[in-house]
């Protein structure tokens, strides 16, 4: 059975169960197509796969681990040659990564690593401490050294939402003049961000900078900003999105940070077909790929979380 392209619930898994092997097939799951960033994984992973010579299922878990869950026991029992995954939590995640691999289904993690090894084969992720470091060495430039700020912290259950904001803290809180005044999550979420933004507003309505676990909540931020009229207040975030690489030309947010989405998925999916081929990648389990500041300077240059 041939299929260029599946996109299939949990549901749809008594259909394939019959199928002995889509030995061809690798299945690529991310969180939502809603955030350009995991749309951009999908799509990489997808075209890679297919210049590869494989067929693609494409599936989406909604940062939800018993969705994910039953989407692995779909792959399973459609018989997939090997799994893409950006996974809906770093401890929830690992007994799905498990299932496949006692399945004798191989997993390709990106972008978020679990808290196990020995049951992906390959953790490709960014350096999100590096790439942290980046973006509060350029929020701690832009703000002069000094003033009030806020963070937006990301998915309590997602290592990197705290990785990133050690990272920030790391160079920021060397700084003895830039003070903190609210720090509060907004799962990774635009309209979240421009609630949560709205009610610090009140609160702190002189805040010079926010920075931000990523470039949705950034997004959401920097609406909630525009609305209240402080186009004047700084801020960073992380991702690389084109959204906000929009906002950073026009002289809205004023820099991100990089990381390769596109690129790392379709690695994934090369040392998919490695390991399919010759039973190994070659490389260690976990993989680290540095990202890349974004301003002015270069906001122009990106396209789809690369820079041209």
């Amino acid at each position: 059975m041939k299929l260029k392209k599946l996109l299939l619930g949990a549901a749809f898994a008594a259909a394939f169960a019959p199928v002995a092997a889509l030995a061809d097939t690798i299945a690529i799951i991310t969180p939502s197509h809603d955030n350009p960033f995991f749309k951009a994984e999908a799509d990489g992973a997808q075209a890679k796969a297919e210049e590869l010579g494989y067929d693609t299922m494409v599936l989406v878990h909604d940062d939800d681990p018993n969705k994910q869950s039953e989407l692995f026991d779909t792959v399973i029992a459609a018989g997939v040659s090997a799994v893409i995954l950006d996974n809906a939590g770093a401890d929830a995640s690992v007994a799905a990564v498990q299932k496949a691999k006692d399945a004798g289904i191989p997993s390709f993690l990106i972008d978020r690593e679990i808290t196990a090894t020995g049951v992906a084969v390959s953790q490709i992720v960014s350096n999100n401490y590096q790439g942290a470091q980046l973006g509060a060495e350029e929020f701690v430039r832009l703000m002069g050294e000094e003033g009030t700020y806020v963070e937006l912290l990301g998915k309590e259950s997602d290592t990197n939402a705290g990785i990133r904001s050690q990272g920030y803290h790391d160079v920021i809180d060397q700084y003895p003049d830039m003070e903190m005044v609210a720090q509060q999550t907004a799962n990774w979420s635009q309209t979240e961000a421009f609630s949560v933004m709205e009610s610090i507003l009140q609160a702190n309505p002189d805040i010079k900078g926010v920075i931000s676990g990523n470039d949705t909540m950034a997004m959401g931020a920097w609406a909630a900003l525009e609305a209240a009229g402080r186009t004047d207040v700084i801020v960073v975030g992380f991702d690389g999105s084109n959204d906000v690489r929009d906002s950073i030309v026009a002289g809205g947010i004023k820099a991100t940070v990089l990381q390769p989405a596109y690129e790392q998925a379709q690695l994934a999916v090369s040392q998919a077909d490695q390991y399919l081929k010759t039973g190994s990648t070659g490389l260690d389990e976990k993989q680290l790929m540095d990202c890349i500041l974004i301003n002015g300077d270069n906001a122009g240059s990106l396209e789809t979380f690369a820079l041209n």
